[in-house]
């Protein structure tokens, strides 16, 4: 059975790698490991250990901690109860396509957005 702890730290692997860009075979060949074990650290199905956690940290441009953000006060257990929005591909791909367009254009677009939801 998979630990809460070992199925946030790979979601949080999961959407760094799927922000930058990132294919599962392009982080394995940057941490010298195969693309099947990113997919188990991914889904939670192996612990990462914490000298594999340093190399996808430094492979993905951020610290150690990012992986651990959202664990204090139980957050893990009510975060899978209802479920990860941004665990959805097209979500992250909306994301990473909105912080792509430039800021004035990005603002606006924002604005857009909550009127629209607003009205429905």
């Amino acid at each position: 059975m998979k630990h809460p702890v070992d199925a946030h730290v790979g979601k949080r692997i999961r959407h760094r790698r799927w922000m930058v860009g990132m294919t599962q075979q392009q982080l394995a060949d940057k941490v010298g490991i195969k693309f099947q074990q990113i997919q188990k650290y991914e889904t939670g199905m192996n612990r990462v250990s914490a000298s594999r956690l340093w190399d996808v940290s430094d492979a993905l441009g951020v610290s150690i901690s990012f992986f651990f953000e959202g664990l204090a006060d139980g957050q893990v257990a009510a975060a899978q109860a209802q479920g990860d929005m941004m665990a959805d591909k097209e979500a992250l791909e909306l994301v990473r396509s909105y912080y792509a367009i430039p800021e004035a254009q990005r603002r606006r677009l924002f604005d857009l957005a909550r009127v629209l939801s607003e009205a429905a």
